[in-house]
């Protein structure tokens, strides 16, 4: 009997398998044309890929020397592009809402949020951040530092806040021990604020010597914990590559 199921769970594998659909990603390249492109938006559907356990190809496209094909894909758009079963998409969150409708249970995990608030946790994080690393006026810098710090407090004390699910274990908890924004599985949330807190992280200890405090448990706990699964680890672009892609914006006021 032992060996009859496992031949048939055999035969149920490959079939699934020759029913999988036949994915391409294409993402920015790196200077050097080979390796992954400083891209959030990249790296989050890189994130969503690897999270769902699809078997995928990913390709870098250096966009300085775009190839041909591409220009017929997608005239005139950026990375990323997404080819699904001969179907191209260009469209980030639209393709995030196919890929989790499409890669579903059984054969694939869910991955959207089971709270709302998780999904706009940090989402004013990006747009302080720009305003505080690109002004050249040092007479600006406190202030808009201000501004950008509060959205990381802000996050944090999300992050530090229980969620129903731990309420609901135990009632008489004051802080949350979760790893990540919607409990301790990485989600469609996190796949979309963890590229840019690694981008605020890198850019801000070159250009304001600024580090996410210690004191922000919530956050440091949370970035700890990704940096520690390989979804998010190995989807990172190089530092260089993050640096390379703010050295014309970012602005240096004490050096």
């Amino acid at each position: 009997m032992d060996v009859a199921r496992q031949r048939e769970n055999d035969r149920k594998r490959d079939r699934e398998m020759t029913n999988a659909p036949k994915i391409e990603l294409f993402v920015k390249a790196s200077v050097d044309a080979e390796s992954v492109g400083n891209c959030p938006f990249c790296q989050r559907l890189f994130m969503i890929l690897w999270l769902k356990g699809a078997n995928f190809t990913l390709t870098t496209v250096d966009m300085r020397r775009a190839p041909e094909v591409l220009k017929t894909l997608a005239p005139g758009s950026q990375p990323p592009f997404l080819i699904y079963n001969d179907e191209v998409k260009t469209d980030t969150n639209k393709i995030e809402e196919f890929l989790e409708e499409n890669l579903a249970p059984p054969h694939y995990p869910k991955l959207c949020c089971q709270y709302k608030e998780s999904s706009g946790a940090g989402e004013d994080i990006f747009r302080k951040f720009s305003a505080y690393i690109k002004n050249p006026n040092p007479g600006l810098n406190d202030m808009l530092e201000k501004k950008f710090l509060a959205t990381l407090v802000k996050l944090s004390m999300y992050l530090e806040t229980p969620l129903p699910y731990e309420l609901d274990r135990n009632p008489n908890i004051n802080e949350s021990s979760r790893l990540y924004l919607d409990g301790d599985t990485l989600s469609l949330a996190d796949c979309n604020l963890l590229p840019k807190l690694n981008i605020v992280k890198v850019v801000c200890k070159e250009y304001r010597d600024f580090a996410i405090p210690a004191e922000l448990k919530g956050l440091t706990r949370y970035l700890e914990n990704a940096y520690k699964q390989d979804e998010f680890r190995y989807t990172c672009p190089n530092d260089s590559e993050i640096l390379i892609a703010y050295q014309s914006v970012a602005k240096y006021l004490n050096k």
